[in-house]
């Protein structure tokens, strides 16, 4: 059906002016493994997943089909009004939103939410460059810039309810990124507190084997330091979780999972549902997700998606947005989804007086299935990494942010060079399996690239056309010491973890206009000039420190 929206609008501003919102949005809080509204009444995520797919390029190396770019839905005023009406049809009370551009502006989108009672859960990684890559992973400098400055611009908002650190970076063969995912999830826990922000830090799981998502669960809300320390443990455990499809059952779809985190002890709801293999969509999960069969365990869930999403299994979505963006058609499976969500009455209970604080375990163990060390990555360090650059003999001069393309490259080439020369990049590598990371491991890329690139150099009794990298490196005239020894003297407390700073005004590398926003390895054009590696580079070293697409935006397994 076609909703008539100027009507809508209309009303809904009417109402606004005529009562105003006297009461700011009741603050969340995670109290043991439930969610508690500032009356006491439990809290449940009754939400949507609510971003505009960005483009997808189809390739070998993009099999979870992730999006090159996005759009930020909470950059565009005009539209979050246009949709409040419709998402109000659904009496959701939460959206979740996977990228978000933090030098726009969100004032008006996030009033409008949060006059009309819908919290956000924003996921803080974008496409391409900024996301734990988890096939490479690695927790630097150009991340954690990333996630405060996004941190920065939602702060002063009242109804943000959760960052998640990360979505879908661990799946069955990457059991050993969980490590940088946990020392994400410690700094910004420590960041939070340190503005004193009452936001969760969260985490969005794909529902992968239980002999490996169990253990990623409980690694995530454990405390390695064995002092039941809640330092690096997250409050809120997503889980994208597909199992009910069609007209299902508790017994058929959720019993096992239901079982399988029932002493878990942090806040879980589902972080997507809505299986579309066993069309049409009927929505009837909802009344066993906020029933008393599962609330003793999961807190609600986001219903996957609003807007149209592509992917192998097929199309998700509940609306269509006309050519022109001021028409929103809504389908069927909307509206059986509405009918699901205005019928729900999830239980009030246990009562708040009644919970115990949560407690924090020791790690799990590795095995054949888990591989994760529980030595996790140390802090990003700004200062370190910024005295290491401009001390370096050979820098890596083009401005480009297009890791992928140039500093990866780059960079096995390099190594390459080097292991032949009789050196090594286990400096600027890391190993979550092994919980060994080396001192530069934690600097953005470009600055790991100039290391490399210096000792190279200086491997060559500093020939200067062995910083030339084909035009992409200069030689620093500066430099009056090797880089092994820079690094010494400047990274001096490698295994550090400390409360980050903010992030260095500029350090937001997302290029956007309006509403629009394409991630920092897109199309544009880079400023590198393009080495070609040798097809036998030594890669077997696991110092490849580029960020790839992976994990980055909501992606559909």
């Amino acid at each position: 059906m076609i909703s008539n929206l100027r009507a809508s609008a209309l009303l809904a501003a009417a109402a606004a002016f005529l009562v105003p919102n006297v009461l700011a949005i009741p603050k969340v809080s995670r109290v043991g493994r439930y969610l508690y509204s500032d009356d006491g009444s439990r809290f449940y995520i009754k939400g949507i997943a609510y971003q505009e797919q960005g483009v997808v390029v189809q390739s070998d190396d993009n099999s979870f089909g992730e999006p090159s770019s996005f759009i930020d839905p909470l950059a565009v005023p005009d539209a979050c009004s246009r949709d409040l009406p419709i998402l109000q049809q659904l009496q959701i009370n939460t959206i979740r939103v996977y990228s978000v551009n933090s030098s726009l502006n969100h004032d008006d989108c996030m009033k409008t939410f949060s006059d009309a009672g819908i919290y956000t859960i924003i996921d803080l990684a974008l496409p391409l460059n900024g996301s734990i890559d988890r096939t490479v992973p690695t927790w630097s400098t150009n991340l954690l810039d990333e996630y405060t400055a996004t941190i920065d611009a939602f702060s002063k908002y009242d109804n943000v309810l959760a960052y998640n650190v990360g979505n879908e970076v661990v799946i069955q063969n990457s059991t050993g990124a969980a490590p940088y995912v946990k020392a994400a999830a410690r700094d910004i826990r420590a960041y939070l507190t340190s503005k004193s922000s009452s936001a969760l830090v969260g985490y969005a799981a794909i529902d992968g084997d239980s002999n490996w998502r169990v253990a990623l669960a409980n690694f995530l809300s454990c405390d390695p330091s064995g002092s039941n320390s809640d330092a690096t443990a997250i409050d809120l455990y997503g889980l994208n979780d597909y199992e009910w499809c069609g007209d299902s059952s508790f017994e058929s779809s959720y019993a096992n999972t239901f079982g399988a985190y029932a002493g878990y002890n942090v806040a879980a709801y589902f972080s997507e549902f809505g299986c579309i293999t066993s069309p049409p969509r009927l929505w009837t999960e909802s009344a066993s997700l906020f029933s008393s069969q599962m609330s003793p365990v999961w807190s609600g869930g986001i219903a996957f998606s609003y807007f149209p999403a592509t992917s192998a299994q097929g199309q998700f979505g509940l609306v269509t947005i006309s050519a022109d963006g001021k028409t929103v058609t809504t389908s069927d499976d909307f509206d059986r989804l509405k009918t699901q969500y205005t019928q729900l009455s999830p239980p009030n209970d246990p009562p708040q007086g009644s919970v115990t604080a949560a407690s924090f375990p020791a790690c799990p163990t590795a095995n054949s299935t888990w591989l994760a060390s529980n030595t996790i990555p140390p802090t990003p360090n700004e200062f370190a990494c910024d005295c290491l650059e401009s001390a370096l003999s050979c820098q890596f001069t083009p401005a480009t942010s297009n890791y992928t393309a140039i500093v990866g490259e780059l960079l096995n080439t390099g190594c390459s060079l080097l292991g032949q020369a009789g050196g090594s990049c286990d400096d600027i590598g890391s190993n979550g399996t092994a919980g060994t990371y080396g001192r530069v491991s934690g600097c953005d890329p470009t600055i790991k690239l100039s290391y490399v690139m210096s000792e190279y150099y200086e491997t060559n009794n500093r020939n200067s056309q062995a910083c030339s990298f084909a035009g992409n490196g200069t030689v620093n005239p500066l430099s009056k010491t090797s880089a092994t020894a820079a690094a010494s003297s400047c990274v001096s407390s490698p295994s550090a973890t400390f409360t980050p700073s903010a992030a260095p005004t500029g350090s937001n590398t997302v290029q956007s206009s309006g509403g629009s926003s394409a991630s920092s390895g897109g199309s544009s054009s880079s400023g590198g000039v393009k080495l070609v590696a040798n097809t036998n580079a030594v890669v077997g070293m696991g110092v490849v420190a580029f960020i790839s697409a992976a994990s980055a935006f909501f992606t559909l397994a």
